[in-house]
This record gives structure tokens, C-alpha cells and sequence, in this order.
């Protein structure tokens, strides 16, 4: 028997939109869609792909953290170089940066920032 993972699928409530945000945001292409709100997109260099759900039910995760409240469940890391013109080329293509940001970490190597559909992800330099 063989496994092998090969991607990850985030939900949403806009799927057009959350795909063009990650198209935008790591350059990537859209290689599939199904015309009913799911995506896929592909590293051009190869490895997992990203699917995008878009789903009616779809509530924002609440970042930071607040008990009782809907968390993030998952979040990526992407590695920059530059971290001032990454977090301009992510906000270029959609995002914002979160409000709170860690209060221990450095935020010329690590920032958080929000998709369009409120999912937070890190930017983080080697340093960080």
C-alpha cells in the first residue's frame, strides 16, 4: 500500500477570490476549477498543491486566539528574503496584516498576516 500526500485544501467563502490572493501572492497558477467554488493550484517548481473550497457555512478563524471562539486550525509558513517587500507584495495582492502581532518575535523576521478569507499566515525570514 502506498500513500503519498499531495496537497492541501482550505475552505472559504469566496473560492474565486481566495485562489486569485494565492495565485497572486506565491505566483503560482490556477490548474483546475470546477465551476461550483473549488480550486487547485500548482507550484510551478513541483511539489503539493493548494486547493481552495469555497463554502457557504464558511465563518473566519479569530486570530489571536480567544477562548471560546473559532481558531485557526493551520496556518503557512512562507519563507522570504525581504520581509518589508513581502509583506508589500502580500498586501499588493490581498492580504492584511493581523492587528496583534507576536509580542516575543521580531517583526523584521517574522510578521502575520490575514487571506481575504481572515486565514492567517506567517512570513518569516531565515534570521527568524
Amino acid at each position: 500500500m502506498a500513500l503519498r500526500w499531495t496537497g492541501v485544501c482550505i475552505d472559504c467563502r469566496d473560492g474565486e477570490e481566495l485562489a486569485g490572493f494565492y495565485a497572486r501572492l506565491l505566483g503560482w497558477q490556477i490548474s483546475a476549477s470546477d465551476g461550483e467554488g473549488w480550486y487547485q493550484l500548482g507550484d510551478p517548481g513541483g511539489g503539493v498543491l493548494l486547493n481552495i473550497q469555497a463554502e457557504q457555512w464558511y465563518e473566519p478563524p479569530i486570530w489571536p486566539e480567544q477562548p471560546a471562539a473559532l481558531t485557526k486550525m493551520i496556518h503557512f509558513e512562507i519563507s522570504v528574503d525581504d520581509m518589508d517587500a513581502a509583506v508589500a507584495h502580500a498586501i499588493a495582492a490581498g492580504a492584511r496584516e493581523a492587528a496583534l502581532q507576536p509580542e516575543t518575535r521580531d517583526p523584521r523576521t517574522l510578521r502575520v498576516m490575514l487571506d481575504p478569507a481572515g486565514h492567517p499566515f506567517c512570513l518569516f525570514t531565515a534570521d527568524g
